[in-house]
Order: structure tokens, then sequence, then C-alpha cells
């Protein structure tokens, strides 16, 4: 594939690496189908091929589990990757529209064409398929790209750099390793598109760089995902639905993972006692020592969540859970009843093992806590009510809303994927992928016939009648201005 070395930012200038992608588009090999399928070919054979390193990378980083690895990273990627070799023909057929009679006789069409240059920036929880998918969809639509994987997921960020090249055309496709000094000077430099993931603190500072250079954007950045409980559930399943989504999320460490729940105060009681069962058969007595469950990322964020479960609005809540191992970085599922809604617990995104319970009177005042809040990422609602589930779809307004199970929508690729208001700008996945990272050109075709002499100077009365009615579809004043005759 024309491996490079992959040098880093400090030894070769952010503004070299973009210059030589973008000579290596300007050439126009990244627009031809053999060249695109040729890059997702490789994609594909460097996941089979070092899957055991993928998994080895994610343990160091994250302690994820093998079959969490597999489950939601590398199957995932993989299923990405053969979806846009298999459709990618389709996507690149120029897509026929109708022409108007004003243009007749024409023919017209939309025609996808690559943006150019693309910027990556991966997230670290879910650090193998957050920079993989998104490269994917820029390959498919025809662009050149820099990878940035997350320097906090340090193994999966080397591992990148490491093995892409040996797949795919490293004159094209580039990864830069690093952290904010190099994240900054890639961000200094002008690209066609950029898309982050991560949280809406940095997400400001991408797109207020990007605006620099009227450069688009795609932001996902999660935010507070609600989870709501109707009484007509089966307990069950919906308890093992919300722990797997919460704790089996990289242990809540993810921009979907269910953040808080609502549900009736009568109703808590067994939704809680429901919560600890699951909990305990997933993860034991001792969850702290349970191979199945991720470590908090590093010392920092599990100092912050540690923070959080320290407040003392929050202290006395917690009704499960809550030990704490610094040495492990790991943080027991903690489930903690009615915390106070100015707590730090309620205005931020936990992403953690905490998931606080709030009862309401009524199920319907769950949509006055959701809308005091910034938009989620993803709002689940788990009832055998049709009407109220018809409600919770019209009044919730969130990126994604998915009914009696977390998470899931993530995996279906003909499902958008990304947030509005705060929670993100934008979204990708499957086709979705492919149009964000291509430009919609508009193309006319016409003939040097049928020439309409009223489209000329000087612009006379009969001309004015004849435009005026050709314009506005008025088919029987267009007939008498064509022969001259009075409207009676």
């Amino acid at each position: 594939m024309g491996k490079q070395s992959q040098r880093s930012v400090g030894e070769e200038s952010a503004g070299e690496v973009v210059m030589g992608l973008r000579e290596s588009f300007a050439s126009g090999k990244t627009r031809s189908y053999e060249w695109r399928a040729a890059q997702l070919k490789g994609i594909i054979r460097m996941i089979d091929e070092k899957e055991e390193n993928i998994m080895e990378a994610l343990e160091a980083d994250l302690s994820k589990p093998k079959l969490e690895s597999f489950v939601h990273e590398i199957s995932l990627a993989k299923s990405s990757c053969g979806l846009a070799l298999k459709e990618l023909k389709r996507w690149m057929k120029p897509e026929k529209v109708s022409s108007m009679l004003t243009a007749f006789p024409s023919s017209a069409e939309i025609v996808p064409e690559p943006l150019g240059v693309v910027l990556v920036i991966s997230a670290w929880n879910y650090p193998f398929l957050l920079s993989i998918d998104p490269v994917i969809g820029a390959i498919a639509a025809g662009n050149a790209v820099v990878l940035k994987p997350s320097e906090i997921a340090p193994s999966i960020s080397a591992l990148f750099s490491t093995i892409l090249p040996d797949y795919v055309d490293s004159s094209c496709i580039r990864v830069v390793e690093g952290s904010i000094p190099e994240t900054t000077a890639l961000l200094a430099q002008k690209f066609d598109k950029i898309i982050y993931t991560g949280n809406a603190k940095v997400g400001r500072i991408v797109m207020s760089a990007a605006a620099k250079h009227l450069t688009p954007v795609v932001l996902e950045l999660g935010g507070k995902c609600p989870v709501v409980v109707d009484s007509n559930v089966d307990l069950k399943v919906t308890s093992k639905r919300i722990v797997v989504g919460k704790w089996g999320s990289n242990n809540g460490q993810a921009c979907l993972a269910p953040d808080y729940i609502i549900t009736t105060k009568s109703f808590a009681p067994k939704l809680v006692d429901a919560l600890k069962v699951s909990i305990e058969n997933f993860y034991g007595e001792n969850p702290l020592q349970s191979e199945d469950i991720s470590r908090v990322v590093n010392s920092n964020h599990f100092a912050r969540l540690s923070s959080l479960l320290d407040d003392e609005k929050v202290s006395g809540k917690i009704i499960h859970g809550g030990q704490k191992d610094e040495k492990l970085l790991k943080i027991a599922p903690t489930l903690l009843l009615d915390v106070p809604d100015d707590s730090l617990l309620m205005q931020e995104e936990i992403f953690g093992p905490l998931l606080p319970i709030i009862t309401v009177d009524k199920l319907e005042d769950c949509f006055d806590v959701i809308n005091s809040k910034p938009k989620p990422l993803a709002a689940y609602l788990f009832s055998r009510n049709k009407k109220f589930e018809e409600r919770f779809v019209k009044t919730v307004s969130a990126g994604g809303i998915l009914i009696n199970d977390t998470t899931m929508h993530f995996a279906n690729p003909n499902l958008p994927f990304g947030g509005v208001g705060e929670s993100g700008v934008g979204s990708y996945h499957g086709k979705f992928s492919f149009d964000s990272f291509s430009h919609k050109k508009a193309v006319l075709h016409r003939s040097f016939g049928g020439e309409v002499s009223a489209r000329y100077p000087p612009y006379t009365p009969r001309k004015q009648k004849l435009l005026r009615a050709l314009l506005t579809g008025d088919i029987i004043g267009l007939i008498l201005a064509l022969f001259g005759w009075p409207r009676s």
C-alpha cells in the first residue's frame, strides 16, 4: 500500500502533513472506486490479521474484557467497513432528479464528490472503533485523511501508527500521535471537514478553530442520557438491559451509556431491587474483582468520579455499591436515589459507573426533568404504553431514541448516529458517513436546442407575460402569451 514512515508532528510540521495529503488528493488518486475499495479491503484485512493485537491494546488502555472489545469495537468496525465496500458503487452513482420546464430540454443529477482532506479526532473510550469508523466513511467518500487518535488510549494510538500504514495508502491516509500541542497544530491547518468525538468543552475549541477556515464539522459530544422506566414493563428484562447498557458499555464511560433513571416514587423500590439483582448476577458480590468490567481510564478520571461521590449532597444517597479501589482504578457499579438536581452528579455528564435514580409523582413529570437539561445524545424509554411511547418520541429532543433497550441503536448502520444541540452537530454511520464526507454537487445538462427568446432582452410586455406564465406554471397564460391573445 505504499507504506511511509509515520513521523510525529514534532518532526514533521502539521502543515507539511496536510500539504502532502493535499498533493495526493489533487492527483485524483482517491477519487476512483478502485482506490477506495482497495483501502477498505486493507482495513478489513488489518482487523482480521491484527484482532489479537487490537484486543491486547484495548486491555492495556482500559482493561476492557475481550468479549466487549470484540462486540463493541472490532465487530462493529469490520461490519462498517464491509457495508461500505458492499454499497460503495451504489453510493458513488449520481442521483437522477427531475428537471424544470423552464430548462427544457435538460436533465439533472446530484453528483457526490469528495470534500478533500479530512481530520478525524478520536476519543479514548472506544478508541479503536471511534478512530477507524469515521476514517472508513471518509475513505469511502474519496477523501485523504489525517487520523489523530486519543493520547489517553496510548496503546491503541501507537498501534494505529504502527500497523495502519501496512494496510492503506499512507500517501493519502496519515496517523498523527500526540496530545494537546499536536492537536492544536493540526487544528491550525485548513481541512475540508473535521470530525471530533469527545466532550462539549473541547468541541467548542474544535468548532472555533474550524470557523477560522469555514471548515464544516461533525461533533459527537455525548450528554446526560436519560432512562425513563414505566411500571408496566418486564422488570427482569428491563433491569438487565439497563445494567448492561450502563456498566457493560465500558463501565459507564460511553457517550450513550444511561446517565440517570427517572421512574415513579411508587415503582422505584421494585426497580432498585431488580437492578441490584442484575448487577450481582453480572459482576458478582465483589465487582471490583470482576474481569467482566472495565476500569476507569486513568487516575484523573478516577479522582473526578470520586469527587462526585464524595459530594456532601450525594454521599448519603448511595443505595448500592460505592466501593472504590484507587490502585485498580475501579469503582463498583453504584446506584443513588433522589440525588439533588443541583449536585454536580446531576449537572455534569457522569461518564462512569455511577447511576442516579430520580423519582417523580407521575411518569409524565419526566418530560420536565429531561427538557430542563441540554439535549442528550440518546434517550431511553421502557414502557408497554404505546401512547406514552408516541408522546415520548414527539416530546423529547435527543440525538436518538430507543424504546425498551439501551445503546443498541448505535449498531444499526441504517440509522444516523449523532447529537442535537449540545450533544453534537451532524451525524455519521453507514450511508450517512459517506454523505457526511461528500459534497452533493448539483449538475444540470442542457443541449443547444430549446431556446426561449423571452429569456433575453429587450424585455417586451409580451416577453414579460410569457416568462411570468412560464415561471408560475400558468399554462393558460402561457398559451395566451405564445399566441399573443389577450386574457378575457
